[in-house]
């Protein structure tokens, strides 16, 4: 799975571990403990509004708008069932003044089915009563009682606080008595309405109180995951980021990181929501009637299993999707980097054909995981609305018989279509919640592989830095193959000038990164003033080290900012003398802005020899006991050059300084030169003693290996 240097090929990622996966994005969550938990209590208190919202809705039709109330048989006629059943329903029954007993339809709707079969026959179910509360003094009460007494004899119980009125009795009546008489539980109605409407309201604050609480947790999560992303970038070897494309590594570090925070927001904390919404909704159905929950509970089985069916190949398709997205990124990134080369080949047809091809696997991998969501979401709104069209047909016969009222047959399609809710959540958050499981992957098997240069367990260095340099019988190999150095020795004192020559391939690079410690060696050993490079801590070693690359990176930033490159503290002095020691501080001071000028991406804003007299300044910066010089004046004019050799010339008295370089008028001024071919030290000498013995060195400089002059 992983290369040499942990190439990590895209697509061929481990099985998935969910579990493995939450836990370990849960320890970036700790920071955040107490904001998270306040979330979920916000997102506990919003469920139960919600669930409040149907009983309400039931309470308001039962006790308010409907208030149907049955007369009941003489206590020697009623069934002892019955008697037994409703004995302990004093709640919902009231006695008249002559003994008539009533008891509400909500009360009757609790009764086993054989007692409502008893009470059928005695057609306690053929009419019902309508009560009245009747307040106990004011206009109010005097108007009611006075209409009730017109209509005392219609089968009318009149009492202190309550009066019983057929149904019949009271259609009859004009309209605005019938508004007086239902004024209570009108008004009731309208207090229920308006404590809904609180709940609603209650519920839209909590609502946007849980978005921004978990938009700052999750922000400040991702946040942490980026730090540790970029922190693990830094300490990867130079060999890593050689094998890793640049857009890979962005990917991960934007897209993915991103997905995350989605997965968190949508989805981690919201299910602790949906499992309460759940759980509320199904002891709230079974508590108003069990025959009826049962009905809407059967359709859950299918719904879970269709989603663990469906999962696996959602799974697949999204991991797909993050491959091919990251694939495209690394194209883009490449090419765009490299356009002029593109455009100078006229290259630009096969260039789109690559991008084409990568954009349809994206494309056929975004079409896979559109297929997956577009079964899964009608799915389950297809079960909703079963399960809602079961809950009318059974519930409506139930209704009819008396075995509920119509408040609960109107929560239940309430609780039904919440039921469903939490599903049809997971089902829109299916695509995040996948994406970013796959995402997940990639981050964490990433930081896994940590393929950092070790630091030293008993750190050493020495009391005095001077730059003596020793390299004792170096061997190393890229791809554990064909060395690349086979056996090189040198000594470098402080104080002089060392230059490496060779043709292409012969190993000059590699020895330079062996010094600067890109890499280690496979055998041998380098040696700074006595001390091996794997025995320095490597902040320590890097303040001794500098580097100037014919390849010069600067940062879209200031002039300053390229040169010290974002110090803590800015040592103007040292800043000074390291831009006149360069030859930079001539058209540095030219800018419109001297050293706050802004460079744009790359330094294209400046030439070719102001990017490398500002690479210069910026290893000068740190005053290095060693300085390492990798054909840094191949893209410099003749002036330039002329300027930086004099710098180099000044340099060498005051450290190490080592050359790898074509061109002859920077090599022949080198107290010694070595000269390697195919990784060995083929000669070495002056310039002078190199030319005598007409060996190597005098077959490049005649072959034109080194050139005369720029």
């Amino acid at each position: 799975m992983w290369g040499d240097y942990g190439y990590m090929e895209e697509g061929k990622l481990g099985k998935p571990y969910n579990l493995g996966l939450l836990r370990r994005l849960a320890r970036y969550a700790r920071p955040c403990r107490g904001i998270i938990i306040l979330a979920l209590a916000v997102s506990l208190l919003g469920t139960a509004a919600d669930l409040a919202v149907p009983y309400l809705t039931k309470t308001a039709i039962d006790r308010y708008i409907i208030a149907a109330w049955h007369r009941l048989p003489a206590p020697g006629v009623l069934p002892a069932r019955a008697g037994e059943a409703l004995a302990k329903a004093s709640r919902g029954m009231v006695t008249t003044g002559d003994g008539t007993r009533f008891v509400s339809q909500a009360e009757l709707s609790r009764l086993g089915p054989d007692t409502r079969a008893e009470l059928e026959k005695r057609g306690v179910f053929k009419g019902w009563h309508y009560r009245v509360d009747v307040p106990k003094e004011g206009e109010s009460a005097r108007r009611i009682r006075d209409v009730i007494a017109r209509i005392k004899g219609k089968n009318v119980y009149m009492e202190d606080t309550f009066a019983l009125i057929p149904r019949a009795a009271l259609d009859a009546l004009p309209r605005q008595e019938r508004a007086l008489l239902r004024a209570p539980q009108l008004q009731g109605a309208l207090h229920t309405g308006l404590l809904l409407l609180g709940l609603v309201l209650a519920a839209f604050c909590l609502g946007y109180s849980q978005y921004n609480l978990l938009e700052r947790a999750g922000q400040t999560i991702m946040s942490d995951i980026r730090n540790t992303l970029f922190a693990h970038l830094q300490r990867q070897s130079l060999a890593f980021h050689h094998k890793n494309p640049v857009g890979r590594l962005v990917t991960r570090v934007t897209n993915d990181v991103e997905n995350l925070n989605e997965l968190f927001k949508s989805v981690i904390v919201t299910v602790f929501g949906d499992i309460f919404l759940l759980s509320g909704i199904t002891a709230a159905m079974l508590w108003l009637d069990w025959r009826l929950s049962l009905a809407c509970l059967a359709l859950a089985p299918p719904v879970v299993l269709g989603t663990a069916l469906l999962s696996a190949k959602a799974r697949d398709a999204f991991r797909d999707l993050r491959t091919t997205i990251s694939q495209i990124n690394t194209h883009l990134q490449e090419r765009l980097s490299g356009m002029r080369a593109v455009q100078l080949l006229s290259a630009e047809p096969h260039q789109m054909a690559l991008f084409s091809k990568t954009n349809d696997e994206n494309l056929r991998a975004g079409l896979r995981q559109i297929a997956v969501f577009a079964v899964f979401l009608p799915m389950v709104e297809l079960f909703s609305y079963i399960g809602i069209a079961l809950l009318i047909w059974r519930g409506g016969l139930m209704a009819r018989d008396g075995q509920v009222t119509l408040g609960t047959l109107v929560a239940f399609v309430s609780y039904t279509g919440m039921f469903f809710r939490p599903m049809r959540d997971i089902a829109e958050k299916w695509n995040i919640m996948q994406s970013a499981m796959a995402s997940m992957e990639r981050i964490f098997e990433y930081l896994d592989q940590d393929h950092s240069l070790p630091e030293p367990e008993h750190p050493r260095t020495p009391d005095k830095a001077a730059g003596h340099l020793v390299a004792k019988d170096l061997w190393f190999s890229y791809n554990s193959k064909e060395p690349a150095l086979r056996g090189v020795s040198f000594e470098a004192p402080p104080g002089g000038m060392y230059a490496f020559v060779g043709r292409t391939g012969a190993g000059k690079t590699t020895l330079v990164h062996l010094v600067e410690r890109f890499y280690d060696p496979d055998q041998g050993a380098v040696l700074l003033d006595g001390v091996d490079l794997r025995d320095w801590p490597s902040k320590e070693l890097r303040k001794h080290l500098g580097l100037v690359l014919q390849d010069v990176f600067l940062f879209a930033a200031t002039v300053r900012e390229n040169v010290t490159l974002g110090a803590d503290s800015v040592d103007e002095a040292a800043l000074a003398r390291a831009l006149e020691e360069s030859g930079a501080a001539g058209f540095a001071g030219r800018l419109p802005l001297g050293l706050d000028t802004v460079l744009s991406e790359g330094g294209a804003n400046l030439s070719a020899g102001e990017r490398q007299l500002l690479s210069f300044a910026r290893a000068l910066y740190h005053d290095p006991r060693v300085l390492i010089l990798d054909e840094a004046t191949s893209s410099v004019d003749p002036e330039t050059e002329r300027l930086i050799q004099g710098a180099v010339l000044s340099m060498s008295r005051r450290r190490t300084l080592l050359v790898v370089a074509h061109r002859l008028s920077t090599v022949e001024r080198a107290d010694r030169i070595i000269v390697l071919s195919g990784g060995r030290v083929e000669e070495e000498g002056t310039h002078g003693e190199l030319m005598e013995r007409r060996g190597m060195y005098w077959r490049l400089r005649k072959s034109g290996g080194l050139a005369e002059e720029g």
